[in-house]
């Protein structure tokens, strides 16, 4: 903001102000050695050493934040490091330059984090100045970040920008709560809902995201030596304390039920250090019942109240699978169930049995009713599925895989899916299998879908389902593959036996044990500012969905499934800017997908990593649909 600047380089015909240009003209010299000039471009720099100095919170000095980098810089670094050696400076757009004590990458990809730590001419420490932008549903891939930082000693860990969804507390004429973000007060130009990316909501609520980080970044971790003596690997992650502050409590649970339970003496494992634990479960063998896990999770807890929390406050835990040897569970009804009866009509397929009845309709292949002791289980579906609501992440316009702009451009949003044949046979008086064929495409478009739906119906009222999608491969990665159920309203009680109890996805589900959990479908729904994409559950072995009474259907999983529902569909969730905009459906949208697309940090960064992306290619899977009786 000098005018002498303007003089100067006006006398030198120089218009840009850059490095070469300055250096070029022999400005350079005169700017960094006359003493009169000094001020002008390092006044930001002295004015916040002097500021800040003795806040012993000051641990580095910043030479700003993307703000291009040059000659100024550099010069600020000199100066502070003249006047204050004590403490590191930090700068991102510098790079490796010297100018920097502290090399900041900004939203690198783990493998740029692990090739800076391999490079053998660098010994400088390496802390990501941003590197998981939590817009949203977001925070993916945080665990393969941390195991690069944990296996290399330059990498010293990163921020997560941001802490807080800074959005404005609104409200509907009907006094519904909303938070606003740029354009909601007629602003332009504006950057809509881009500062609406924190790890806890506008209102303090904790983000799902915010405990896969509390489970990555825990100060204890627990490795398993022998489990099946229950012997565990203990390593203090704190940088001062030993670990004689913690309570440990252990349970074992089977299908969500405790069935053991202890406590083990405190640790005095200094910072830094291992140490072995027992604990002393009783083995179950050869009592096992079939088909049935048995999980040891271990906690720790602060044994007395803290400044910053209370006692009982859990600061880190771990889950183990026990290797019992639990004799496997029947995969398919026994032989001796009642026997089906077979109409077929130029419409409809109906299958009856002694409590049950299954209609398909010839026209779509789908099931257009199932009734169990009178009661309709489902309105619509199973059908394909393959759109989801785009989060943040994928929403994306500027990144290397913009996935919403690649789904929208192949159709996915608009998927039809069209009967190709339908066939049924009676294997057996209590079994009936119908096989159906379709295509799905979106309307002008000849890429799609090729579907094999084998429904294997069972006199006992189980429903086998094996699902076989191939998608075209000149696809992009798709979003998910599963199936969509319409379910009546009256199911709203939603329990399943998978990761929980908050919504989980294939690369952010470190932080969601594996449990039993319950609640009703509009639990399950977390109200991001900007609505899109959320709910799921992965490795979920069962989930039933049920009314009052405790009637309803139950999936199970052959082998794991993602699952989700909703009073909302996912065309409601792509639409709605603002939760104000989302109307609750009566009927349930249940998802009952083989896999999700993973979350990565594409709204500002990099992308999903390989190995949770869906590329396009041939999916099989399977589930088992099962009514449910009121009195189990």
């Amino acid at each position: 903001d000098d005018p002498r600047w303007y003089d100067l380089c006006d006398q030198y015909g120089i218009y840009l102000f850059d490095e070469a240009n300055l250096e070029s003209h022999g400005v350079w010299d005169r700017l960094t050695k006359d003493p009169e000039w000094e001020p002008a471009f390092l006044e930001r720099a002295i004015r916040m050493v002097e500021r800040d100095k003795n806040h012993p919170s000051v641990i580095v000095w910043s030479l700003g934040n993307e703000s291009g980098y040059g000659p100024n810089h550099a010069a600020m670094s000199d100066w502070i490091r003249a006047n204050d050696p004590t403490r590191l400076v930090h700068y991102h757009p510098a790079d490796n330059a010297p100018t920097v004590d502290v090399l900041g990458p900004m939203y690198p990809k783990v493998s740029r984090i692990i090739e800076m730590a391999e490079d053998p001419d660098e010994t400088r420490p390496v802390v990501m100045c941003e590197y998981a932008h939590s817009m949203g549903n977001s925070t993916g891939n945080l665990r393969e970040y941390w195991d690069a930082v944990d296996k290399y000693k330059r990498l010293q860990g990163g921020f997560i920008w941001d802490w807080v969804d800074q959005g404005i507390r609104q409200f509907t004429e009907d006094g519904e709560e909303w938070f606003a973000y740029g354009g909601d007060f007629g602003d332009q130009p504006n950057d809509r809902n881009f500062c609406i990316n924190g790890l806890v909501s506008a209102d303090r609520t904790p983000h799902p995201g915010m405990w896969e980080c509390k489970k990555i970044q825990e100060p204890v971790r627990v490795e398993p030596v022998y489990l099946a003596a229950g012997k565990l690997k203990v390593t203090n992650r704190y940088r001062f304390n030993d670990l004689s502050g913690l309570d440990i409590a252990w349970t074992v649970a089977a299908e969500g039920e405790v069935i053991q339970a202890g406590a083990l003496p405190r640790l005095d494992t200094p910072a830094g250090g291992s140490a072995e634990i027992t604990v002393p479960f009783t083995a179950l063998e050869p009592a096992a019942a079939p088909g049935v896990e048995y999980w040891l999770v271990v906690r720790f807890t602060l044994a007395e109240d803290t400044l910053w929390a209370t006692k009982g406050h859990e600061v880190a835990w771990a889950q183990f699978k026990l290797p019992f040897a639990a004799p496997a569970a029947p995969d398919l009804p026994p032989v001796d169930m009642p026997k089906l009866k077979l109409v077929e009509s130029e419409t409809a397929i109906t299958i009856t049995g002694e409590s049950f009845k299954l209609v398909f309709d010839r026209s779509s292949g789908q099931i257009s009713a199932f009734e169990f002791v009178g009661k309709a289980l489902l309105k619509e579906g199973p059908a394909l599925n393959i759109w989801r609501a785009p989060t943040d992440n994928d929403a994306n316009v500027w990144g290397e895989q913009r996935m919403a702009i690649r789904w929208r451009e192949v159709g996915f949003d608009r998927l039809e899916e069209k009967l190709k044949a339908i066939e049924v046979l009676q294997i057996r008086p209590q079994v009936v299998k119908v096989q159906v064929a379709t295509f799905a495409y979106p309307p002008g478009v000849t890429h799609g879908f090729d579907c094999r739906y084998t429904y294997t119906v069972y006199g006992s009222g189980d429903v086998v389902i094996e699902h076989r999608v191939l998608a075209d491969k000149d696809l992009p990665p798709l979003p998910r593959v599963g199936l969509k159920i319409i379910l009546p309203g009256a199911f709203n009680w939603f329990t399943w036996y998978g990761r929980g109890p908050h919504e989980s996805y294939a690369d952010r589900k470190e932080g969601a044990p594996v449990g039993v959990y319950k609640g009703t479908v509009g639990d399950q729904y977390f109200p991001y500012v900007m609505p899109q994409e959320n709910g799921n559950k992965t490795d979920v072995r069962w989930v039933t969905l049920t009314d009052g009474d405790g009637a309803g259907l139950r999936v199970v999983g052959m082998p794991l499934l993602n699952v989700s529902a909703h009073h909302f569909t996912a065309p409601d969730l792509t639409e709605a800017a603002h939760t104000y905009e989302l109307k609750r459906r009566d009927d349930i949208t249940f998802n009952v997908d083989y896999a999700q697309c993973g979350l990565g940090n594409a709204s500002c960064g990099p992308g999903v990593l390989d190995a949770y992306l869906l590329q396009p290619g041939e999916y099989t899977y399977s589930v088992r649909l099962q009514p449910v009786k009121a009195e189990n």
